[in-house]
């Protein structure tokens, strides 16, 4: 018989096509019933595969008895409680390096669009206001001060993107990289107060929650512009809100946020604020090849290999 799995969120199809041919699988977003699902298939289920931002509660862990994976379709690994997982034996793995260049892109992007109000133009030239009117300036971009909060794989990758555009880089991390061209801040407030655009690319986890605060909104400035593809719980969502409506902040461009899919509603109507619905990763290559080491880590564990991705 095949060994049963709970698939949380929808994948790739042709990743889900795979998972059918290996797995007997329960779909529970589109369960009537989730919790009856997991009642009835959880003494059964042998892995979990899920999204980063999703992830699984403990409670659907402890619902699983001969659960042995947790297969993350995705870098994050905040959505899991890794100490739960390690204390039940549970392995956990993501699928790191494959999505870098997207997330990387997404965010250079971000800064463009939001710099450039490329979001603004593109309304301009619909509404057909462009005979009759007039945008205002927009920011420049080449030559700025990027501050980088967390300089692991994505951080690094958008710090080469960044010095294409002759931006001069500096990241804070919990401690100085060995080997890297860009110069060390020590505190998030410090780099804020030296950085034009601050982009967030830290994992994130209970000592990073809210780590961008009023301090650091404020030292970055009314002309500065912060961008987000990390996580939404980094950064102090209402008081970015704030910042933003009361001009304390020059500019946003989210691809994240605290409750995902709800998001403000002060933002949608501020012109300095580029939004996207989490799609850093979102590409037909990324999401093939993060669907692939999802499948190459269940084999793994499987056949009692070892783990090509694992976390814990």
């Amino acid at each position: 018989m095949k060994p049963e799995i709970l698939l949380v969120e929808p994948m790739m199809p042709a990743i889900e096509a795979a998972l059918d041919a290996a797995y007997t699988v329960h779909r529970l977003a589109t369960a009537p019933d989730r919790d009856g699902m997991i009642a009835e298939v959880g003494p059964r289920v042998r892995a979990v595969v899920t999204g980063g931002g999703t992830g699984v509660k403990p409670a659907v862990v402890e619902a699983c008895p001969k659960l042995g994976i947790v297969a993350i379709n995705g870098v994050g690994t905040d959505a899991v409680d890794l100490e739960h997982a390690r204390r039940r034996g549970v392995r956990v793995t993501n699928t790191p390096g494959v999505l870098t260049d997207d997330v990387a892109d997404l965010a250079m992007g971000l800064v463009i669009a939001t710099a450039r109000r490329m979001a603004v133009g593109d309304r301009f030239v619909r509404a057909g206001q462009w005979p009759t009117g007039k945008l205002p300036l927009a920011r420049k971009v080449t030559g700025k001060r990027m501050g980088i909060l967390g300089l692991g794989r994505i951080g690094e990758a958008i710090a080469v993107r960044a010095a294409a555009f002759g931006m001069s880089i500096a990241y804070t991390n919990r401690k100085p990289r060995e080997g890297v061209p860009y110069r060390f801040v020590a505190s998030p407030v410090d780099l804020a107060r030296e950085s034009d655009i601050l982009v967030v690319a830290a994992s994130a986890g209970p000592d990073a929650r809210n780590m961008i605060g009023r301090a650091v909104l404020d030292a970055l400035g009314p002309d500065g512009i912060l961008v987000n593809v990390a996580r939404g719980s980094v950064v102090d969502e209402p008081e970015l809100v704030a910042a933003l409506t009361e001009g304390r902040l020059g500019g946003a461009g989210l691809d994240v946020f605290a409750d995902e899919p709800n998001v403000p509603d002060a933002l949608f109507g501020l012109d300095s604020v580029v939004l996207q619905p989490h799609q850093a990763s979102a590409t037909i290559e990324t999401r093939t090849a993060m669907g692939q080491l999802v499948l190459d880590n269940l084999a793994a564990y499987f056949a009692d290999q070892p783990l090509p991705t694992a976390v814990v």
